[in-house]
């Protein structure tokens, strides 16, 4: 007797029943909706910025100062986006940035110029994502506890190496990034940085097998492991690409700043972990947007830039970011409640 093969249950392909719409391209709307709402949202935080305070507001320096405070933290939210799609976190993105920033501006260092200063910030960078692939994927630890120890210890030892001071850049390579006369078209090199990093994480989120691979281990990471992902190999990459993110975003800080403080990076691990949420990445991972992600920092860059404008306290501008995550989890739910 004949036997059909019946087609994979799991292709893009398959005929879905009349009157239904295939699940690939609800995902697809939802992910357009969601855009959608970002940029609606953007463009009525420009509103409320040209309408408060016009002439402020909309000035070309203004603009390019909110895209370069948006470039630091931005970088460190592509990196946070990839640990979260896998299901994991890391809080220890401020610190790390506090850290290579202030070992990248030792005077011992600066004595190597522009190259010893970035490649001193990357590799600390590099260090500390590795410790904590290290403790999460290997060595078994829930990555809240490892990544919360890694931020006390980089704490500490920014603190231990400036003393408490602030360590002043020296290197005109270095300080003249930050300068007017740097710009390509009215465009900071901060800037194009982040578009940079912006477009390869785009790019290795969606196009390539890596990519893949982080939302498998984020959905079921048993099911990946049955599926032959070596899912350990694959977190100890992905807090890699965190500690690397964060290195960059380091020496983006040092040139925006001109110096090296322990302090830098401040809440920078909750920002980026807000900014991802809120462009639409599920904190249970499984399901990770750079395009939302870039969203949620320039989001929340642009309300920094209207209460400061505006002369409101700080303290109003960090109870309307909550508001904001708020919503966004609740609208996360309800969205997959649907689904």
């Amino acid at each position: 007797m004949t036997q059909h093969a019946s087609p994979p249950r799991d292709s893009a392909d398959t005929i879905a029943p009349a009157g239904r719409t295939p699940a690939w391209r609800g995902l697809w709307a939802r992910a357009d909706v969601r855009t959608l709402s970002l940029l609606g949202v953007l463009a009525a935080l420009v509103v409320i910025g040209g309408v408060t305070k016009p002439d402020e507001f909309l000035d070309t320096r203004n603009l390019q100062l909110v895209l370069t405070q948006a470039s630091v933290i931005g970088v460190v939210t592509v990196g946070m986006t990839f640990v979260i799609t896998s299901g994991g976190i890391d809080l220890s993105v401020g610190a790390i940035v506090a850290l290579a920033s202030v070992w990248a501006t030792t005077v011992a260092t600066q004595e190597y110029g522009f190259g010893g200063i970035l490649f001193t910030a990357v590799l600390v960078g590099l260090g500390c994502g590795l410790v904590n692939g290290l403790l999460v994927a290997y060595g078994g630890m829930v990555p809240f506890i490892a990544t919360l120890a890694m931020l006390a210890s980089a704490r500490g030892l920014a603190l231990q190496i400036t003393d408490g001071r602030t360590q002043i850049v020296t290197v005109d390579g270095v300080l003249s990034l930050g300068e007017r006369d740097s710009y390509l078209l009215g465009i900071p090199p901060l800037v194009l940085v982040f578009a940079l990093v912006t477009v390869l994480g785009w790019l290795v989120l969606n196009r390539t097998t890596f990519g893949r691979r982080t939302v498998a281990v984020g959905g079921n990471a048993e099911a990946a492991r049955l599926a032959g992902i070596d899912v350990r190999r694959q977190r100890l990459y992905l807090y890699l690409l965190s500690g690397l993110c964060c290195g960059i975003a380091a020496f983006l800080l040092v040139v925006l700043s001109g110096s090296g403080q322990n302090t830098n990076g401040n809440l920078y691990e909750l920002d980026a972990i807000a900014a991802a949420i809120i462009g639409g990445t599920l904190l249970s991972g499984g399901r990770g947007t750079i395009t939302g992600s870039v969203l949620g920092v320039l989001i929340f860059t642009t309300i920094t830039d209207i209460f400061a404008l505006n002369n409101l306290q700080s303290d109003v501008q960090q109870i309307a970011k909550g508001a904001i995550i708020v919503a966004a989890v609740l609208v996360q739910r309800r969205t997959a409640s649907t689904t």
